[in-house]
């Protein structure tokens, strides 16, 4: 790789980082995250649920194996700018099709290498995940912050409806695997490894728009009904909300996942809040309060449901019955997972696909494909008006 141009970080603070630009030339603004991963950018970058965020990776070097056509987890790269501290000179794998530098340049992601990503992790856990800009043209810092004072705060921001497909589409069993269940997915920023890990396991995942109405949820006569992770404020997303309701009413079997999940505390009538510098990674250690055993998991997540009030526990009462919370991360007591006692719903805030790992929660796949067979009355087939 060839030195790119100066370039130059700026946080809402005021606290300015100097590098070289890397990707495409220009500027960019959003909020600044980190991610703590060792591995997984290209996973990352193509994360929807970091639509509008600029993505520090605390890794030390990004890019050594390339870009490939296999791993994107959607249709584009969606964050808004790359910072990284050494870029590799060289993608070394057998499947790299080009390299990170070529790829962001294709994309139009301005992205920034600095020695000090270190600095600006620790920065953010103690000030707080903020906006920022990434530059190759500015020059004077102080007139670049004052543009990133004037950029959108990520409160109140609905972006599902941003990343969310527009058309409805099917993803199918592999070769062999037959339907034994008919799942409606809705789209909040869904990554491409989810439907196909339900789809091997027999499922036929109908993806939905995020804006989808329960009335056309429960159209495609799914056995269960999926809510997909995604970014923003999940307080901004009422239309969600409801269709999550009036799925619940319908007591059709009830799975989420990050935004998904906290789409089901607010339904639930829990709040939600943002956390001061979120959860990003694949190493956050989370306990099922059932069983007290811990998993390691993937997560990437700026907001949280808000536990109950004081003295629920162990369960808390919703408007569709008795509630409990399922999961609590070890590192900071954040509620990690909720499910009804006596409806078939639950939900956790990390990610059981976990492309490209780690693998210790996708068993609850096969938890949710439980909940619909046991919902299920005698000899029904796919879908819950179809007969065998």
């Amino acid at each position: 790789m060839t030195a790119g141009p100066a370039a130059l970080l700026v946080l809402e603070d005021g606290t300015t980082f100097r590098g070289t630009g890397y990707g495409a030339d220009g500027e960019t603004f959003g909020e600044a995250v980190f991610n703590t991963g060792m591995t997984g950018y290209q996973e990352t970058l193509t994360d929807p649920s970091y639509c509008r965020q600029i993505v520090a990776m605390t890794a030390p070097h990004i890019g050594n194996t390339g870009i490939n056509d296999e791993d994107n987890e959607s249709r584009a790269i969606w964050v808004s700018g790359f910072v990284i501290r050494d870029a590799s000179p060289i993608a070394s794998s057998w499947r790299s099709a080009r390299t990170l530098d070529e790829e962001l340049a294709a994309a139009g992601i301005t992205a920034i290498a600095i020695t000090g990503t270190r600095a600006l992790t620790l920065h953010l856990r103690e000030r707080g995940a903020m906006r920022a800009a990434i530059s190759t043209t500015a020059t004077d810092a102080g007139e670049l912050l004052e543009r990133v004072l004037a950029s959108p705060s990520m409160i109140g921001a609905d972006l599902a409806r941003v990343v969310s497909t527009s058309e409805p589409y099917v993803v199918t069993p592999p070769a062999g695997t037959a339907v034994r269940y008919r799942v409606a997915a809705v789209d909040l920023g869904i990554k491409a490894a989810t439907p196909l890990a339900m789809a091997r396991l027999g499922c036929q995942v109908h993806v939905l728009p995020a804006s989808s109405t329960a009335e056309q949820i429960l159209a495609t006569d799914p056995d269960g009904v999926f809510f997909s992770n995604g970014p923003g404020d999940p307080a901004a997303c009422g239309y969600a909300v409801t269709a999550m309701r009036e799925v619940l009413a319908a007591r059709v079997p009830v799975f989420g996942i990050c935004l998904g999940s906290q789409v089901l505390g607010l339904a639930l009538g829990l709040d939600t809040y943002k956390l001061r510098f979120g959860h990003r990674g694949v190493n956050q250690p989370v306990q099922d309060r059932r069983t007290a055993k811990v998993h390691i998991t993937s997560h990437n997540h700026g907001f949280a449901v808000a536990m109950p009030p004081a003295g629920a526990a162990p369960a808390f009462d919703t408007d569709f019955g008795p509630a409990q919370v399922t999961h609590v991360n070890l590192n900071d007591g954040v509620l990690e997972g909720l499910a009804l006692t006596d409806r078939p719903a639950f939900a956790v805030q990390y990610h059981p696909e976990a492309a490209p790992g780690p693998h210790d929660a996708r068993g609850l796949f096969g938890e949710f494909c439980a909940l619909m067979d046991r919902s299920r009355k005698p000899g029904q087939g796919p879908g819950r008006g179809a007969a065998a």
